[in-house]
């Protein structure tokens, strides 16, 4: 799983660290793809040895019964590897990292029911699918050609991270199963829609770079802090509501959003404290930044740059007067019903 800027304090230089961890992320996604340019279907089978396994383990540790030690983390990382079947009699593994070989099948890791930690970032497979792992806590299957997020039902599961995948559609994530689930990532994959990501647990959500053109079906995730829609197709900001009560950090960067009216839309989330909307049309407005000040008061930083004392007094003016305008609007409608009756 990639690391993610802290966002709760919203750091000035907060959306520079972001720009360079995404080009850093695209690198690192065009070289793994690179490599998958590479694989046929003909490709030389090389199964996991003994070997091979005497040098990736390490991390001596008592077994479950406190009688006997054994090592649990493996690193196999970059060996061609086409098959693992041989980590079946591995059972005390808790620490698995097989990224960057040419698996397409990770069905012996059923058998390592003490498993924490599964990074299998860089291989060929087309699903995401393993029996239920009781204590499964972070796993990684990023830049795969994985379709769907079926078979994802593992209960102490905190970190899912399945970028640069093509998945369209989110499905079969059941918030009964996956209850400890915090943080997806998404990015990178060919997701038309938002649908299915009915996770109430969930703080930090990352869609960039889909090509989703709205937001819908994210109502209920009251515990979500941060949400990356980077680089995506989105024109309406309609889907926010109110019940999203936590969500502090909004990048909309790199999207379709023409209209400024649409900030309006943002009005009702009580927390969003820092907003990021460059490279969409909307910027380009010479009011933009006032106007998104005078929409939500409580916005402390838009883009790269925190509000001074002076916008802010400038919005409340401006808040204000717009106040007064709808009254006085209101009061000849007052009159003229009172002079019908």
């Amino acid at each position: 799983m990639s690391d993610e800027d802290d966002l709760e304090d919203f750091e000035p230089d907060q959306d520079d660290l972001e720009k360079d961890e995404d080009e850093k992320e695209t690198e690192e996604g065009e070289d793994y793809r690179k490599e998958g340019e590479d694989f046929t279907e003909d490709w030389m089978p090389n199964a996991l040895t003994e070997d091979l396994m005497k040098e990736g383990l390490s991390l001596l540790c008592k077994t479950g019964n406190g009688l006997a030690h054994a090592y649990v983390k493996l690193e196999v990382k970059d060996r061609d590897l086409t098959d693992i079947s041989l980590l079946r009699s591995y059972i005390h593994l808790r620490y698995v990292d097989v990224s960057e070989n040419h698996l397409t099948d990770l069905s012996p890791l059923n058998y390592l029911t003490h498993l924490l930690w599964l990074k299998a970032d860089g291989n060929r497979l087309r699903s995401a699918q393993l029996d239920e792992l009781p204590y499964l806590q972070i796993a990684s299957f990023a830049y795969n050609q994985i379709t769907d997020t079926e078979g994802i039902s593992h209960p102490r599961l905190g970190s899912l991270d399945l970028k640069g995948n093509r998945i369209r559609m989110v499905t079969g994530l059941d918030p009964q199963k996956l209850n400890s689930l915090h943080t997806l990532e998404l990015r990178g994959n060919q997701l038309d829609s938002t649908l299915g990501i009915n996770l109430p647990k969930l703080k930090n959500l990352f869609l960039a770079q889909n090509m989703l053109k709205k937001v819908e079906g994210l109502e209920n995730l009251s515990n979500l802090t941060t949400l990356h829609l980077r680089d995506n197709q989105i024109e309406t900001l309609s889907g926010f509501s109110g019940e999203m009560k936590s969500l502090q950090y909004l990048n909309l960067r790199g999207n379709m959003v023409t209209d400024l009216g649409e900030l309006a839309k943002l009005r009702d989330l009580p927390k969003l404290r820092a907003l990021v909307l460059l490279e969409n049309p909307c910027t380009d407005e010479s009011d933009y930044r006032q106007e998104a000040l005078v929409q939500m008061a409580h916005l402390e930083r838009l883009d790269k740059d925190f509000y001074e004392e002076e916008e802010r007094a400038e919005a409340d003016e401006i808040r204000q007067r717009l106040k007064e305008d709808q009254e006085h609007q209101a009061e000849p409608d007052h009159e003229e019903d009172l002079d019908q009756s």
